[in-house]
């Protein structure tokens, strides 16, 4: 509970927000040329998938920033005293596709404000609903959970998760490059991923912290490689442990038994550090 002067975070439930943005094609060919493919992206081509995450960005006045780099608590997202935040999953349905070029709108709401207590302490979960749309209808619903947690003194990995069998796998690269590349075209100043002393030094971490939306962004684009003529209708995926800058990251994927697919990304070590589903049209 708040103390005497503070704000309830709870207060923020039911907040809205809106946002309008145009799909510009820089952005998506700039994210294809961070992950070396070589999709067409020019005006009028389909968005793919997750990548309106690139789009419809808050644009916080760098004054406005925390030592960390995330804005200021207490505009949209409520002013929770915990220091660190991270976004720990989502589900996303897909209703149409998104096309460059679209003038596209996001309506956003807080759904809930959950206090829990962890292994660590204290923890609040966030859950934030989106809906993307363009002139045409509603393109994209989705929901994030967003967790804040004290910083602890020293990282402590989570217990062994080893990756279950699959039907196929592969070695993505990762180093500090890729990791401020996607920082900077999803204008996300949070230190942890391209600020290696702040990192180590201030919040414990190993090294680079790498992206969630990067492994979710990864995971579909694997998942799209081994369905080819697939149209995804849903996505889910969850964060079970950090995955660290300058170390290889294994994605991998296997069939499900609703004809959908099973996806994970791993450590060098074979651990799982993100789960995800994926269903299609």
């Amino acid at each position: 509970m708040p103390g005497e002067g503070e704000v309830d975070p709870s207060a923020w439930v039911g907040r809205t927000e809106d946002a309008t943005d145009v799909l510009g094609s820089t952005p998506a060919r700039a994210l294809a040329a961070t992950l070396d493919l070589g999709e067409p992206l020019d005006v009028g081509a389909v968005l793919p998938p997750l990548w309106h995450w690139l789009y419809l960005l808050p644009l916080a006045p760098t004054s406005t920033l925390g030592p960390d780099g995330h804005p200021s608590r207490g505009g949209f997202l409520p002013p929770i005293d915990l220091e660190r935040r991270m976004w720990a999953g989502g589900r996303l349905r897909f209703e149409r596709d998104l096309h460059l070029g679209e003038e596209v709108r996001r309506r956003s709401r807080i759904e809930a404000v959950t206090p829990k207590e962890g292994k660590a302490g204290p923890m609040v979960f966030v859950r934030v609903w989106h809906e993307v749309s363009t002139p045409a209808g509603i393109a994209i619903e989705e929901e994030q959970d967003i967790v804040y947690v004290h910083k602890p003194d020293l990282f402590r990995s989570p217990p062994a998760d080893p990756l279950p069998p699959v039907a196929w796998e592969h070695e993505v690269p990762i180093d500090p490059v890729l990791l401020f590349r996607f920082s900077a075209l999803t204008f996300n100043a949070h230190r942890i991923h391209y600020d290696a002393p702040y990192s180590t030094q201030v919040e414990h971490y190993p090294g680079l912290v790498v992206h969630g939306p990067l492994q979710a962004v990864l995971l579909m684009q694997a998942a799209r490689r081994h369905r080819p003529a697939g149209r995804p209708a849903s996505f889910s995926f969850r964060a079970s442990r950090p995955l660290f800058g300058s170390q290889p990251c294994t994605v991998a994927g296997v069939r499900s038994s609703d004809g959908g697919d099973e996806l994970f990304t791993a450590n060098p070590d074979r651990d799982v550090a993100m789960r995800a589903q994926v269903t299609w049209a």
